[in-house]
């Protein structure tokens, strides 16, 4: 990736000093979740955010708008924690929904609760959802997440396909010795579904900082797990800022994705800005640095003032995660404080 000099950031956008430009938000509307997945956090949860803290859904609408109207994003992920647990989760999407112009609308969710709630939010106006399963082994997601909640992920996934919330995505993460022998079960039961499935590698963002690259499995890991069942072709359309690599199954037309972040980061072509449940600004999942637009925002801030905070964060961006860089510190906030 080619430097360029560094100087103020333009008056629109949100351009970084490596050609890069966010068109893709990532709006966390909780740090709290049902589920205490391993890799993840501990049994026993964490210190969560008080709610004076958290944006109101007022705040969250207004921010979103100030994206979407002055600094060019077109597409709004809602993630957590978990973000079904957020109250006004269909208002919020309503509210979004009818901004002029209004962003696609995509929500990351563990899908305990989606069976109910999938109807009424496509209603409101989301477009798509996608839904994490490491397992199609109701025994292991015990071990896994600590809940008995897998038959609840799987009615989460069905009632969104009938919601018509398509393409549905899954999203799973395989563990060295507890689910690695899952790849192949876990596209067999995509494929029987009609879902799009997307595998991801462990990242370092666990509560404990205990990850260990060594212990994660890689994406030519998976797919060499999943060519033992399938033959699977690169994908010719063009990836963009996709966060998968895509792969065709056996001549199509359904595809694979491997997310392949630590192995094969994709930093350069990044297109995305992340905002905090508390109102923070995030140019980098891994950014050990953040912008507060909350304390701005309840100042008396203009959209316009607002705006700027918004493209001097994004100018600041590193040009990759650093995982590799021997001098890498995972983020203070682990990911379910992030927002994915």
């Amino acid at each position: 990736m080619t430097r360029l000099v560094p100087h103020e950031p333009p008056g629109a956008g949100l351009a970084d000093r490596f050609g890069r430009v966010a068109t893709d938000l990532r709006v966390s509307l909780t740090d709290k979740c049902n589920l205490r997945c391993t890799y993840c956090m501990p049994a026993e949860g964490l210190d969560w955010l008080p709610n004076p803290a958290l944006l109101t859904d007022a705040e969250v609408v207004r921010l979103i708008d100030v994206a979407v109207h002055r600094l060019g994003v077109t597409d709004v992920r809602f993630t957590g924690g978990e973000p079904l647990l957020r109250r006004g989760l269909t208002e919020i999407v309503r509210a979004v929904a009818a901004l002029p112009g209004r962003p696609r609308m995509m929500l990351t969710t563990n899908g305990i609760g989606l069976a109910r709630l999938a109807a009424p939010l496509a209603e409101a106006g989301l477009d798509r959802v996608n839904v994490s399963l490491d397992t199609t082994d109701p025994a292991r997601f015990k071990a896994i997440t600590r809940r008995d909640r897998h038959a609840d992920v799987v009615a989460g996934l069905a009632a969104s396909a009938d919601a018509g919330l398509l393409p549905v995505k899954m999203n799973a993460v395989l563990l060295r010795g507890i689910n690695d022998d899952e790849a192949v079960p876990l596209l067999d039961f995509a494929l029987t579904h009609g879902y799009e499935l997307r595998f991801i590698e462990q990242m370092p963002l666990d509560a404990g900082h205990t990850w260990r690259r060594e212990e994660m499995i890689t994406g030519e890991e998976i797919l060499a797990a999943l060519r033992t069942r399938y033959t699977l072709e690169p994908d010719p359309s063009t990836r963009g800022g996709a966060p998968a690599e895509t792969w065709v199954v056996d001549g199509g037309p359904v595809k694979v994705g491997v997310i392949a972040s630590v192995s094969s980061p994709f930093c350069g072509a990044c297109d995305r800005t992340r905002l905090t449940a508390d109102g923070a600004v995030r140019s980098c999942l891994f950014s050990q640095d953040e912008t507060d637009l909350r304390g701005a925002l309840r100042a008396g801030a203009t959209d316009e003032e607002l705006a700027d905070l918004w493209r001097k964060a994004m100018w600041a961006k590193p040009a990759g995660h650093g995982i590799d860089d021997p001098k890498f510190l995972q983020p203070a906030r682990p990911m379910s404080a992030i927002g994915g």
